[in-house]
């Protein structure tokens, strides 16, 4: 399993412009397990999310599939830090906007050699429980067939990729904005796979900066393995775009010789960036 402190390095080598960073916490860590919330729509909308999973960490089992991953404490995060013992498989997130369509990061799906090589996982989370070890039915893993559209722009920094997968979902798509822009007083939840973790929701964020053409900046406690998760308004859960990019994981901890992560004030560090889903032409009704 790659080491997760070089996730941000992983996914630094798939951007393919100068700037790209990942992401922190700011404020308090609102990450939950799907289990942990008390928001029933959250954990509605979580269904409908995906981690994107190399298949080489898919080990066939009938008709399941085991994911073979380490944990965060493995790869060099402090055992006492949130999440340290549990596992880590994703590499990026995504979520579905119709039966048989995933939107993810543009860096993160680059070429039909990505979509070959990865697997899109739903049920990749503790639903009721922190599990030591995971076993999906092969019912909830699906392979891209087809990068519908996508973008990856140095000069806007729009990074978005929508990708047909190969057969539908029995999942719900999720309602998305298709016209104007996010509100500046909006708060935020994303729901994704922060540092390859398994599902994560993160509400109490707001937008930052509102100007940006194609993205908006927010102050979400995002990590890598989080680029592609939906980006959510909190009270009507309509996705309002694709987190995509943002501050430092993780910092050395000199005195106990291990990472933790990086702390921001709610108005501090550079913020994290949400591509705005009406980017896509495709999505436009």
């Amino acid at each position: 399993m790659r080491n997760i402190i070089l996730i941000t390095s992983s996914l630094l080598s798939l951007s393919s412009y100068a700037g790209y960073v990942e992401k922190v916490v700011y404020g308090e860590d609102n990450r939950l397990d799907v289990f942990e919330s008390q928001n029933s729509l959250h954990k509605k909308l979580a269904a409908s999310t995906a981690a994107m999973i190399p298949n080489n960490s898919l080990i066939e089992k009938g008709d399941s599939f085991i994911v073979k991953s380490g944990t965060l404490e493995g790869d060099g995060i402090c055992a006492d830090a949130r999440f340290a013992k549990q596992q880590t498989a994703a590499m990026c997130s995504g979520f579905l906007v119709g039966k048989d369509l995933l939107l993810t990061a543009g860096h993160c799906v680059e070429s039909i050699r990505d979509c070959e090589a990865n697997s899109w996982v739903f049920n990749f989370s503790n639903d009721s429980g922190v599990k030591s070890a995971f076993e999906i039915n092969k019912q909830d893993i699906y392979k891209c067939s087809q990068i519908i559209s996508r973008e990856l722009d140095q000069s806007t920094e729009n990074d978005f990729a929508l990708i047909k997968l190969d057969r539908e979902t029995n999942r719900a798509p999720l309602t998305y904005r298709t016209s104007g822009k996010i509100s500046d007083s909006a708060k935020l939840v994303v729901i994704g796979h922060p540092s390859g973790l398994p599902t994560k929701i993160s509400d109490g964020a707001n937008v930052r900066g509102n100007k940006n053409k194609y993205y908006f900046q927010s102050n979400l406690d995002t990590f890598g393995g989080n680029s592609g998760s939906a980006v959510f308004d909190t009270a009507s859960g309509m996705v309002e775009g694709i987190l995509v990019r943002g501050e430092r994981d993780y910092v050395m901890d000199s005195v106990s010789n291990c990472y933790r992560p990086k702390l921001c004030k709610m108005d501090a560090c550079r913020g994290e960036d949400v591509t705005r889903i009406t980017n896509i032409k495709e999505l436009k009704i």
